[in-house]
């Protein structure tokens, strides 16, 4: 499969010819998409696990978006709008589920992000990723295909959910602002300059940050910094270069913004 062009905003990679049935309840899916490319928004009545066999893809949903490095997994219930942008050259992996892993658990229910297992990677890169009507499948086949799929099912359950992605406003002036810093994380230092882009006044734009995300401008920011990082060290890049790239005056200030952020450190949040 050719990479898609860059920049190019393309439909929703037809998923119909990947929907989970009671006879194939998981389903997996491969493309390979080119840095900046857009996949527009778009929705399916069945769950899916985003994960990247190598690169950056960004998923973005009405009041928030995530980054997702090959260390890490999305989960998007079903009816959920979500669109897609590459970061960086990606093989997206994809699971279509007929129910989430599981039903009764309210966390099911909304998007969250998932540290991926090294079983769960091998599985889902071992099963068959060919559309309806490519190949008619054995009951052998089938069969090798739903053991696997419960095993995905069980590891999703059992997978740790991790404290990362952005929450995104409803306000057309802080969405601005918002996605001028997911863009650009480092232009500036200050709330002040962010603002001044805007045309709004700093007051107004902490004020709309307090009302609109419950959270301080800084603390939304140190996300951002956290899934840019995230991305950057699924290139192995080392720590200071990291800590560097996103201005930070030492490796061990940045070391000190992870361990408040999410509560871990830098050696194991970045696994």
């Amino acid at each position: 499969m050719k990479p898609t062009p860059l920049g190019t905003p393309i439909g929703p990679l037809t998923p119909h010819l990947y929907r989970p049935t009671a006879r194939r309840p998981v389903r997996a899916k491969l493309l390979r998409l080119s840095t900046d490319t857009r996949v527009v928004p778009h929705q399916h009545p069945w769950g899916q696990l985003a994960l990247s066999a190598t690169g950056v893809v960004r998923l973005t949903v009405e009041h928030g978006t995530y980054l997702v490095p090959p260390s890490r997994a999305l989960w998007v219930p079903p009816a959920v709008e979500h669109a897609v942008t590459v970061v960086e050259d990606a093989d997206l992996l994809t699971l279509y589920l007929q129910h989430a892993p599981d039903r009764q658990s309210p966390a099911w229910q909304q998007c969250r992000v998932l540290e991926v297992s090294d079983l769960l990677r091998a599985l889902v890169m071992a099963m068959d990723t060919r559309p309806d009507g490519a190949v008619a499948l054995s009951a052998g086949q089938l069969e090798r295909e739903r053991w696997m799929g419960a095993l995905a099912l069980d590891e999703l359950r059992r997978a740790r959910p991790v404290r990362l992605g952005v929450d995104l406003p409803a306000d057309k002036r802080l969405r601005a602002v918002c996605e001028a810093v997911l863009d650009d994380p480092t232009r500036h230092a200050t709330l002040e300059g962010w603002a001044r882009d805007t045309g709004a006044s700093a007051r107004t734009v902490a004020r709309l940050f307090r009302q609109q995300l419950g959270t301080t401008f800084v603390q939304w920011r140190h996300q951002v910094l956290l899934a840019r990082a995230l991305a950057m060290a699924a290139r192995k890049l080392p720590m200071a270069t990291i800590a560097a790239e996103l201005g930070y005056a030492s490796p061990s200030a940045f070391s000190a913004m992870v361990r408040r952020s999410v509560g871990t450190p830098p050696s194991r949040f970045f696994l």
